[in-house]
C-alpha cells in the first residue's frame, strides 16, 4: 500500500472531524495537540531518561560558513529516544497534525499549498529563512 497523500488526509480529517467543528474547537484542540507533543519529549527526558538534555548558548561566529555552522551548532540532545517514547511521540505529532490539518480544512487551506509555499520559500530564501 503506498503513502497516502497530503490530499487524501486532509479530506479524511474532515470526514472524520465531528466533535469539534468549531473553529475555536479546533483551535484549541490543535493548541492542547501541541502541548501534548511537548510533554511527550518532557517525558522522554525527565521520565524515562532515554535523551538527555544539556542546553546552553549556542557559541556562533559570523566568519563560520555554513557547514561550519553545522558542525558547531548543536541540537543539546545526547542519547536516542527508545522504542516506546518514539512510539508515543509519533502518535501525538500525528493527532497535532491531525488538529493542524482540521483548521486548514476550517479555514479553506489546502494542506499541499501549505507545504509548498514554505518549500518554495525556504529553498528560495536559503539561510535567510532560518529562525
Amino acid at each position: 500500500m503506498s503513502a497516502p497523500t497530503l490530499n487524501q488526509f486532509q479530506m479524511q480529517v474532515s470526514e472524520l472531524l465531528l466533535r469539534h467543528r468549531s473553529l475555536l474547537d479546533v483551535m484549541s484542540k490543535f493548541g492542547q495537540s501541541g502541548a501534548s507533543v511537548n510533554r511527550a519529549v518532557t517525558k522522554a527526558v525527565t521520565d524515562c531518561g532515554c535523551i538527555e538534555l544539556n542546553a546552553r548558548k549556542q557559541e556562533y561566529s559570523d566568519e563560520l560558513n555554513l557547514e561550519g555552522a553545522k558542525e558547531t551548532l548543536q541540537s543539546h540532545i545526547s542519547g536516542a529516544v527508545c522504542e516506546h517514547c518514539r512510539d508515543v511521540l509519533k502518535s501525538e505529532l500525528g493527532r497535532n497534525l491531525f488538529y493542524m490539518t482540521a483548521l486548514c480544512n476550517q479555514l479553506d487551506i489546502k494542506l499541499d499549498d501549505v507545504i509548498a509555499e514554505e518549500y518554495k520559500k525556504c529553498s528560495t530564501l536559503g539561510l535567510f529563512n532560518l529562525t
